[in-house]
C-alpha cells in the first residue's frame, strides 16, 4: 500500500515490489493503485508547473551520473521508481510542457491527450492492417479527415499520420518522385535517371536536405533560392532557377514552400508558387508543420494562403493541436499518389479487404505503427474545434501583447513584424553598438535568461542579425508568463549592457 503526499514525494507504507520469482503482469488491481500513484503525481505536478524550473542547471556528466546504475536484477516497487524519476528525471529535464518554455516551436500536452496515450499504450495495436486493427483504423480515417477540415485541405486524396514533418517530407517527395513521367525509379532505381532537383528557400527546413540524402538526390540538387526581404520564396525567382535547369538538361522534381518558416513564420506565396510549378509540371509540397493549424484562429485565418493547390502538405498537430509528440499529418491531393509508392505486401501481410477497409502500412515506410490517432480524437472531442481555436486565438493575443511592448521599449526591436503567427523575434539594438557587438550582446541576453531557468527561449539569425526567438502555444500559458518573460529580458538587456561599459 502506497500514498503520495502533496510535496510530490511517493511514501512507500509497506513493501511492494513483487517476489523475483513472480512472473506475469501486474495484476489488475495493481495496476490502478500504481495509476493512482502517477495520477496523483501529476496532480502535484501540474499544481506546482508555474514555480518550477523550465530547464535544469546541472551538467551533462552530473546527469548521467544520476542514472549510471548497473543494470536490475531484481524488481523494485514501483513506488520507489516513481520516487526516483520526481528525484532525479524530472528536474533534469528541459520541461516543453511548461508555461514558460517559449523555444523552438513551443507545444503543448493537454490533459485528454496525456489520458489517451496511457489507453493507447494499455490496448498497444498496431494500426498497420485493418485485420490488425480495424476501430483503429477508422478512427485514424475520420481524424485525418477532420485534420483536412481544419486546413481547408481536399480530403479524397492519400493521407496518413506519422511521427513527424521530416518523415512526412521524405514520403511526399518519395511519392512526387514515383509521380514523375517517363520513369520508374521505384523498380529501376536512380541509375540512368536525369539528374532530379528540388526547390526551396534557404529559410526552409533542414529535413528537405535530408530527404535529399536519404532519397538518394544528393545535397547539390537542393536548390537553396535567396529569400526576399521578409524571409519568403520569390516566385520569379524559381521560375527563373527551374528554367536554367532545364537547359542544362535536369529534371525538376519538386518544390517545397513554408507556410510558417521555422526561424521567422514567413509565408510564402503559395498560389504565385502553384502557377510556377504548374507551367512546369513540377510537383508542389508546402510545408505547413507549424503555420497550418493555426488557420482554425480567426485571427489568424485571413493571413494564410488557400493551402489546396498543394499536391502534397504536412500539418503538425503536436505543433497545435494541444497534442503531445509525435503526431504529423501528411496529406496528398492526388489518390494512390502515397500507396503507389509505397505498397509492398508479402504473403504474410496478405489479408482479406472490404469495402472500407484501409491498411495504413501502405502509406509510409512504416510497418508497426502505434495508435496516433486515439490522442487527437479525443482532444478534438473534448474541446472541439471552437475550443481548439479559442485556445489558439488566447496565445496569438498574448504574441501580440509582446510585439506591443517590445515595439514601445527603447532599443527594442520585433524582426518579424509581418508574421501573424505567435512567434515573436526580438532583439536588442541600443545606438553606439556596430552589428557584430549587437549580435553579441544578444546571444548573451539569450543565455542570461534561460541560465535563470525561470524562462527558456531559442534563437535563430536572420538579415537583422542574431535573434531571439520567442514561440507562444503553450495550453499553460498566461498574460504572467509574458509579462515575466519581459521583465527577464529587459533584466538580462540591462545587467549585460552594464557589464561592458
Amino acid at each position: 500500500m502506497t500514498t503520495t503526499d502533496r510535496t510530490g514525494l511517493v511514501q512507500e507504507a509497506a513493501g511492494a515490489a513483487p517476489p523475483a520469482d513472480a512472473v506475469g503482469d501486474w495484476s489488475p488491481q495493481e495496476l490502478e493503485d500504481n495509476g493512482r500513484l502517477l495520477l496523483s503525481q501529476l496532480r502535484d505536478h501540474f499544481e506546482a508547473l508555474r514555480s518550477l524550473p523550465v530547464t535544469t542547471g546541472r551538467s551533462a556528466q552530473e546527469i548521467h551520473a544520476l542514472f549510471d546504475q548497473p543494470l536490475p536484477t531484481e524488481p523494485e516497487a514501483f513506488a520507489d521508481i516513481l520516487t526516483q524519476t520526481w528525484r532525479d528525471l524530472r528536474p533534469n529535464l528541459t520541461l516543453w510542457n511548461h508555461p514558460r518554455f517559449h523555444a523552438y516551436f513551443s507545444n503543448s500536452s493537454s490533459g485528454p491527450a496525456i489520458l489517451a496515450e496511457m489507453a493507447t499504450a494499455a490496448l498497444n495495436v498496431n494500426v498497420m492492417l485493418w485485420d490488425a486493427a480495424p476501430a483503429a483504423a477508422a478512427v485514424e480515417t475520420t481524424v485525418l479527415g477532420w485534420l483536412a477540415d481544419m486546413l481547408a485541405y481536399p480530403a479524397d486524396g492519400d493521407a496518413v499520420l506519422v511521427d513527424g514533418a521530416s518523415l512526412a517530407t521524405l514520403y511526399a517527395l518519395a511519392a512526387a518522385r514515383e509521380h514523375l513521367d517517363g520513369l520508374d525509379i521505384r523498380r529501376s532505381g536512380l541509375a540512368g535517371a536525369p539528374v532530379l532537383r528540388i526547390y526551396t528557400s534557404d529559410q526552409s527546413h533542414s529535413s528537405v536536405d535530408k530527404a535529399a540524402i536519404t532519397l538518394g538526390l544528393g545535397l547539390d540538387n537542393v536548390v537553396r533560392i535567396a529569400s526576399a526581404a521578409d524571409g519568403t520564396l520569390a516566385p520569379a525567382a524559381l521560375d527563373a532557377h527551374i528554367r536554367s535547369d532545364l537547359r542544362a538538361g535536369h529534371r525538376p522534381l519538386a518544390v517545397v514552400a513554408n507556410v510558417g518558416s521555422t526561424s521567422t513564420g514567413a509565408i510564402d506565396p503559395i498560389a504565385a508558387i502553384a502557377e510556377v510549378c504548374s507551367r512546369h509540371g513540377v510537383w508542389l509540397h508546402v510545408d505547413a508543420a507549424y503555420g497550418g493549424f493555426w488557420r482554425l484562429a480567426d485571427r489568424v485565418r485571413p493571413h494564410l494562403p488557400d493551402l489546396s493547390p498543394a499536391d502534397s502538405l504536412v500539418a503538425n498537430p503536436h505543433k497545435v493541436l494541444l497534442c503531445p509528440m509525435e503526431a504529423s499529418a501528411l496529406l496528398c491531393r492526388h489518390p494512390d499518389a502515397l500507396t503507389n509508392t509505397f505498397r509492398l505486401v508479402p504473403e504474410y501481410l496478405t489479408t482479406r479487404h472490404e469495402d472500407g477497409s484501409v491498411d495504413f502500412m501502405n502509406y509510409s515506410l512504416q510497418l508497426g505503427r502505434q495508435f496516433r490517432a486515439l490522442k487527437l480524437w479525443w482532444i478534438i472531442k473534448s474541446f472541439g474545434s471552437q475550443g481548439i481555436a479559442q485556445r489558439l486565438s488566447a496565445a496569438a493575443d498574448l504574441a501580440d501583447q509582446l510585439r506591443k511592448t517590445a515595439a514601445n521599449a527603447p532599443g527594442w526591436q520585433v524582426t518579424n513584424p509581418d508574421t501573424p503567427f505567435p512567434l515573436v523575434c526580438l532583439r536588442y539594438a541600443p545606438d553606439g553598438l556596430g552589428p557584430q557587438e549587437t549580435d553579441e550582446l544578444n546571444r548573451r541576453i539569450h543565455h542570461r535568461v534561460n541560465a535563470g531557468r525561470r524562462s527558456f527561449v531559442s534563437h535563430t539569425v536572420t538579415p537583422a542579425g542574431y535573434v531571439i526567438r520567442v514561440s507562444i502555444g503553450n495550453i499553460h500559458t498566461g498574460a504572467e508568463d509574458i509579462d515575466g518573460l519581459w521583465h527577464e529580458l529587459t533584466t538580462a538587456a540591462a545587467a549585460e549592457e552594464g557589464s561592458k561599459r
